[in-house]
């Protein structure tokens, strides 16, 4: 299984180094290939340049084997042949002054082709074309030169010398050519020909210098030594790790029950013990593989610095730790002011809070009165203040943010705020109608109310929704944009000054006398709790029907939340006065004949001798027979 394991990551680490040399090979080749066109339309322009430069060269050849054929009398056609030397030497100069100014336009955009070392390390650049050859083959072809030098056993740094021709300065070994260093190749440098040959002689000098010391036995078996001491204690600290961590898993275990008792919030039980010390456990493993992964990463860049082949890798691999580093170190700094004004801003913006946070609490506590602003206005409207400076904050500190000018930045703002408004476009509407609703102080909480068909107290009010608590102690939510459409009725609003009128019908009939029944409503609404006796109770004959009197009884109240049972304590009462004073309450469907039928008041408040009344039965003495 562990076979498995180790080829699997193998293979994962053989495709994303694939993967990786793949991305860099593409991105190489993309910028040789501009390079390559710039290169190019450089070259044609220095050709056009050279050509005249050829002209010119064969134009005052011709003028100067004519002006050393002229007689010494001939003095007319010498001063017109120096004249035309002198036209050609002002041209030589200015063509030199074009080509230098070509040359300044590319530099910083024109990337030459290295000429590499034994160690793969860049010696020098050629930047151009000479005769068929180009830039890339001409540094191909002297790091090959270089290369066979090298393995010339018998190379002496004293044969490589500097020679001056026509067009060109050439370093060369005996009889071969190494560079040959053109004008061209002077301009890129800033420098002339001779110079820069001179200057390629000691940098190749020492390089194959500095490569046969390094490739020597002595230097490679102290080489070989100091890399096997860096492996043996590599593979030490290894193993010492693994004792450490090992002791820490030993000590966390014995802790089981000692120090470790789990892990509690309140009282729910996040880990007990068992579960905390596998989670030490994982941890104490976690952290023990990361640090060996750290000495391996650290000392692969000192076991590669050890050989001159593979300087570069651990420059690389110290340049994918060191390189974050700096980018993060440089871009703290480099962030530094705009972070210190965010601050500031803050800071002033939070004692700008702190002060509409004072005026509202005074405000509300009543010290502080502005005409037509209630106090209970004051903490919804600095929670809407409040949200505004906030957002007026964001705004202010919006392009000190990192990354807040980036295209992806943006995009993903605009595509949240398109996010935001299309799925709460209901929300939005909701929490718009519980502003408005603060404003217009329809309810607070405790109001008993009635929205739509909903009865009961408003327990909470929030942007959002308004919750009811019903006299059946049902919680329903009402959302507020449906409190704006619908009508409102509230009983609590003006029951402190002025009391809420409960009020209640019952039908007599016609043959009880009203001042009776309006007595027995009177004396019952004075008997119900939390009903007021000032002002008095009073009672309205609402209408006369066809077979009985309706009666309503008012009376004020300051309990409107208590509501229910004044009502059916109400209702008791009026049965009880109706009884005592022998009025009986028949609704419209009830019918009863009164000869023959107990009356419908209980029996606890009759005589104890009452009875029935008998039938009447009206005699026809002259037929005989009896009448209903």
């Amino acid at each position: 299984m562990k076979k498995l394991y180790s080829l699997l990551f193998a293979l994962i680490i053989f495709t994303l180094s694939q993967n990786i040399y793949a991305q860099k090979d593409s991105i190489a080749k993309a910028t040789d290939s501009v390079n390559a066109v710039t290169l190019e339309a450089y070259n044609i322009k220095l050709a056009q340049i050279e050509q005249q430069r050829l002209k010119d060269s064969i134009k005052k050849s011709e003028l100067e084997q004519q002006l050393q054929s002229l007689k010494t009398t001939d003095n007319l056609k010498k001063e017109e042949l120096q004249k035309e030397l002198e036209e050609l030497e002002n041209r030589e100069a200015t063509r030199l002054a074009a080509k230098r100014e070509q040359i300044d336009k590319l530099r910083s955009k024109i990337k030459g082709s290295p000429v590499r070392g034994f160690f793969n390390d860049t010696l020098f650049n050629i930047y151009s074309k000479l005769g068929s050859f180009s830039a890339a083959e001409r540094a191909q072809a002297i790091t090959r030169r270089i290369e066979e030098l090298g393995d010339n056993i018998l190379f002496e740094p004293d044969s490589l010398k500097t020679s001056n021709n026509e067009t060109t300065a050439d370093l060369v070994y005996h009889d071969r050519i190494i560079v040959s260093v053109s004008e061209n190749d002077a301009i890129w440098n800033n420098t002339s020909k001779e110079l820069l040959a001179k200057t390629y002689q000691k940098i190749i000098t020492d390089e194959i210098t500095a490569y046969k010391n390094e490739t020597s036995f002595k230097t490679l078996a102290k080489e070989v030594a100091l890399a096997l001491l860096v492996i043996g204690l590599l593979v030490l600290l290894i193993y010492l790790s693994g004792k450490l961590f090992h002791w820490t898993a030993e000590k966390i275990k014995q802790q089981k029950d000692k120090r470790i008792h789990g892990i509690k919030i309140k009282s729910y039980e996040l880990f007990d013990a068992d579960r905390q010390v596998n989670l030490l456990l994982l941890v104490n493993k976690l952290v023990k593989w990361l640090f060996i992964l750290l000495l391996i990463y650290i000392a692969l860049p000192v076991l590669f610095g050890i050989f001159p082949w593979t300087q570069n890798f651990a420059e690389t691999l110290f340049g994918y730790i060191l390189s974050p580093v700096k980018k993060v170190a440089f871009g703290l700094w480099g962030y530094l002011p705009n972070l210190i004004t965010i601050i500031v801003l803050i800071i002033i913006f939070r004692y700008i809070l702190k002060f509409a946070r004072f005026l509202k609490n005074e405000i509300a506590r009543g010290n502080l009165h502005i005409d037509g602003f209630y106090p209970d206005w004051a903490n919804p409207t600095y929670q809407i203040v409040r949200v505004l400076i906030l957002a007026f904050l964001l705004i202010v500190i919006f392009p000190y943010l990192p990354g807040s000018d980036s295209a992806v930045f943006k995009g993903v703002s605009v595509f949240l705020g398109f996010l935001f408004t299309f799925g709460s476009m209901g929300s939005l509407s909701n929490i718009i109608a519980g502003i408005v609703l603060t404003y217009m102080r329809l309810f607070k909480i405790n109001d008993r109310v009635k929205i739509g068909d909903v009865v009961g107290d408003v327990i909470e009010k929030s942007l959002l929704v308004t919750r009811i608590r019903t006299t059946k102690n049902e919680i329903i939510s009402i959302p507020n944009s449906t409190v704006m459409s619908s009508h409102t009725i509230n009983y609590s609003s003006d029951t402190v000054s002025n009391g809420l009128i409960l009020h209640t019908t019952v039908t007599i009939g016609y043959d009880v006398p009203w001042k009776d029944i309006q007595q027995a409503l009177i004396e019952a609404a004075d008997r119900t709790e939390f009903l007021l006796k000032d002002p008095k109770p009073f009672v309205l004959q609402t209408s006369l029907e066809d077979f009985y009197v309706a009666y309503q009884i008012n009376a004020y109240t300051k309990e409107a939340n208590k509501q229910a049972g004044i009502y059916s304590e109400l209702h008791k009462n009026i049965q009880d006065c109706c009884n005592e004073m022998g009025i009986e309450i028949l609704s419209p469907h009830y019918r009863a004949a009164r000869d023959g039928n107990m009356t419908t008041i209980p029996a606890d408040y009759l005589d104890k001798d009452y009875k029935a009344p008998s039938f009447n039965v009206k005699m026809d003495k002259d037929n005989n027979e009896p009448k209903a």
